[in-house]
């Protein structure tokens, strides 16, 4: 509900959006003008990013690429600065690494693919140079997560991401609004998709956003929806998922993600009874936070279960020594992923693939 006091809180920070987009403004042009110069790298770059802070599925969309080129006999590497990590510098991720030393994103990348090179460097310039000198894989793609700010690299495909709760174009800029640079940005991409969009839109929903987005004529539109596997355990304490889950299944969501309301859904279609427990983006828990959970979880009554994403799963494994054995011997991840709607899959698929070969060849 948005009352008086948040409506006069929104116009004070308005002039200070001004200012930001001020800031953000000049740098772009800067970029524009070639007064900042962007590297061009000899080898396919792919940039997967938003114009938006807080959660728009860059991370299971970079997955999915990966996978993608995978399938086509490539080897890829991965580039984030490793948001929330305890390191600094460049480093290539391994299984033992934590997400307090990763990030979590990576971690959660590393841990889901195969044979893939993940690399962390809050220099993506110096991170791309250093993967082009590793010799063992031999790089063919480097697809950047969330990169769309780093104009110091010049990508050779732009993915820009929006989430269909909150379309770039119906935001405002920093800190009035959400947006890390001004609406113009998005001219700079070659695909927008739409992501977390219901699995049932209609024609008509399809045709309504096209127009509010009102692309360029040579940016292509998508549209995706995020589908759930099924939850494993984060610590071999826990006794695999129910096969099948009815009424008497009582579930604790722990979410330290933007928007956890598309999990809590979808959790409350397996049952009814689902408790969350939210957290900020990217939260650090701590051993209160912790000894919090486990006091709710045990106070459930029933069949019970804890359940979270992949990426607090990842934090949450790094703090092992301190969690309470309850939640060990409860805890689940729940593994997504992202599926294309309107019969859209290929077209985006052939757009990747037809770049990286296009790209190499040059």
């Amino acid at each position: 509900m948005v009352t008086r006091n948040h409506i006069q809180i929104f116009r004070s920070l308005v002039p200070m959006s001004w200012a930001y987009g001020l800031g953000t403004g000049l740098r772009n042009a800067f970029y524009d003008k070639e007064w900042l110069q962007s590297k061009r790298y000899p080898l396919p770059v792919i940039c997967v990013g938003n114009l938006a802070v807080g959660g728009t599925g860059k991370t299971p969309h970079t997955e999915y690429i990966v996978r993608l080129l995978q399938e086509q006999g490539l080897q890829v590497a991965t580039l984030s600065r490793g948001y929330g990590r305890k390191t600094r510098g460049f480093l290539i991720a391994n299984r033992q690494h934590t997400a307090q030393e990763i990030g979590d994103e990576p971690w959660q990348l590393k841990h889901n693919l195969q044979k893939v090179t993940v690399a962390v460097d809050e220099d993506r310039c110096h991170g791309i140079e250093r993967l082009m000198q590793e010799e063992h894989p031999r790089i063919d793609a480097v697809i950047l997560d969330d990169a769309y700010q780093h104009r110091s690299v010049k990508a050779g495909l732009y993915i820009l991401l929006t989430d269909y709760h909150r379309l770039y174009t119906e935001d405002m800029l920093l800190p009035a609004g959400r947006l890390r640079e001004s609406k113009r940005g998005a001219e700079r991409a070659h695909l927008v998709v739409v992501t977390k969009c219901p699995s049932d839109m209609s024609e008509s929903d399809f045709e309504g956003i096209k127009s509010r987005l009102n692309l360029l004529p040579h940016q292509q539109l998508f549209f995706s929806t995020i589908a759930y596997d099924t939850p494993t355990p984060v610590f071999k304490q826990a006794k695999a998922w129910p096969s099948e889950t009815d009424d008497s299944l009582h579930l604790l969501a722990v979410t330290g993600i933007a928007h956890p309301e598309p999990m809590t859904e979808y959790l409350r279609q397996l049952t009814p009874h689902v408790e969350l427990m939210s957290f900020p983006d990217h939260h650090d828990f701590s051993k209160h936070d912790l000894d919090n959970i486990a006091r709710r979880f045990e106070r459930i009554e029933g069949e019970k279960r804890i359940i979270t994403t992949q990426k607090d799963a990842a934090r949450l494994q790094g703090m092992e020594s301190l969690l309470p054995e309850i939640i060990k011997t409860h805890l689940y991840a729940l593994p997504i992923r992202i599926r294309f709607l309107n019969n859209l899959q290929e077209a985006f698929d052939r757009n990747i693939i037809d770049f990286v070969r296009l790209d190499a060849r040059r």
